[in-house]
């Protein structure tokens, strides 16, 4: 764990960059798009790319003290081995805005795209996929670590290994349990190399750096609260989805029964953990019409646990979740930067009512003893949200694809008094 003095509380929102820059041309989910596999191309997406000073002067206009963006790995290796500059100048004139702005960047090194030259190499199934991650982050660190003392290797690993490799709706499009097992490792390896990359830039001369993952996690409750297969299948669900990862990273070892075991490093390779919350989902005991053999997961609105609440996308609105998930990474004993956290409504005032209501989960949980580094709402801007296109607008600024006009929504202003209101009242 690094023991270096953490800066003081983070709070902002995030993005990423193929949701966001637009014309990410050289990736695979371009090429998945072009080929017709979604309803919706991302295209111009919100023109960030172009936009981006104008757009950091809103975060700073609304007081944000951090920001999270994610660099594309196509623009910057768009061939293999092959290195734009351009692209790097990029990045590095983003990272100067935020300074100037007095923003805090946290850099996303994977954020579920991939170099077309990588996906025709097998993607993630080849065993030589972290070496080629590890590469990549080599360069992009030694570029731009005078600028960044935050780092996440990979964004929601699990996520983009259940969508890329059991349901297919994500590239590569494949569906096979046995793929993702066999991409399950690669990944924990491409992260243990990264962070190892990260940490050797920064050794000479030594500084401040801290590197994680952001973890997606959901609130698991069983179906039926007396079935004790229902139980069971909670208890399997929690483990792999959300803490088997973590697990491997903080332990050194990836351990998956009867399948994989594999020491990995001497010790951990989290200096905190990036953590991503959502939603609940309930769980029945069985195996028939599932994705994976860890039970079948519903939202089912009719479920007489169910908060009654939900977003555009049928996710159900349960904060109590987010509280219940911080406590089950007190164990880890690292702290804790919320890296993701917000929800696509159809009117704002579901927004506000969302974002306080989920700041208060998280301070309940730093009342009783989880250590919380920050928050950051997901997102910034309404944004392509991968297979499900430009329907669901998470953005605390609102864009009219259009015009790619900004509007600040009254939301964006209650994240700003919610989160200066925390900060005012820590010890």
């Amino acid at each position: 764990m690094n023991q270096k003095k953490l800066p003081s509380l983070l709070w902002g929102s995030a993005t990423a960059a193929h949701q966001v820059e637009g014309n990410n041309t050289n990736n695979d989910w371009w090429a998945f798009e072009q080929a017709g596999k979604v309803r919706f191309p991302s295209g111009i997406a919100c023109d960030q790319f172009n936009r981006f000073k104008d757009d950091f002067g809103i975060l700073s206009q609304l007081g944000h003290n951090a920001h999270r963006f994610s660099v594309e790995w196509s623009r910057i290796e768009p061939r293999e081995n092959e290195w734009d500059e351009k692209a790097l100048d990029h990045y590095e004139e983003m990272l100067l805005e935020l300074h100037r702005l007095g923003i805090e960047p946290v850099v996303t090194l994977h954020h579920f795209t991939n170099p077309i030259w990588f996906a025709e190499k097998g993607g993630w199934l080849n065993p030589e996929a972290p070496v080629y991650f590890a590469r990549f982050t080599r360069r992009v660190v030694e570029r731009l670590k005078e600028h960044v003392r935050i780092w996440i290797t990979i964004n929601e690993p699990m996520v983009f290994l259940y969508h890329g490799f059991c349901t297919g709706l994500w590239p590569p499009g494949v569906k096979s349990f046995d793929s993702a097992v066999k991409v399950l490792p690669n990944l924990v390896k491409a992260h243990v190399a990264a962070y190892r990359e990260i940490h050797a830039c920064y050794e000479n001369p030594r500084k401040e750096v801290w590197v994680s993952i952001s973890k997606h996690m959901s609130a698991f409750s069983p179906y039926d609260p007396r079935s004790i297969k229902d139980r069971v299948f909670v208890f399997l669900r929690d483990w792999f989805f959300n803490h088997l990862f973590l697990k491997a990273l903080v332990k050194g070892f990836l351990f998956f029964p009867g399948i994989y075991c594999e020491f990995l490093s001497s010790g951990s390779t989290l200096d905190f953990i990036g953590l991503n919350y959502y939603s609940r989902y309930f769980i029945k005991g069985t195996t028939k019409g599932g994705l994976t053999p860890l039970g079948v997961d519903t939202q089912d609105p009719e479920h007489p646990e169910h908060s009654k609440e939900q977003n555009v996308m049928g996710w159900e609105v349960y904060p109590e979740g987010l509280t219940r998930v911080l406590m089950s990474l007190k164990k880890y004993k690292l702290p804790i930067l919320i890296s993701e956290n917000g929800i696509c409504a159809a009117e704002d005032a579901q927004r506000e009512s969302f974002i306080r209501r989920h700041i208060d989960a998280v301070r309940k949980a730093q009342s009783a003893g989880v250590p919380i580094w920050g928050y950051l709402y997901w997102s910034f801007l309404d944004n392509f949200e991968w297979a499900e296109g430009y329907g669901p607008r998470f953005g605390i600024v609102e864009v009219n694809y259009d015009t790619q006009e900004r509007k600040v929504r009254q939301s964006a202003h209650v994240l700003s008094e919610a989160c200066r209101k925390w900060k005012e009242q820590l010890p």
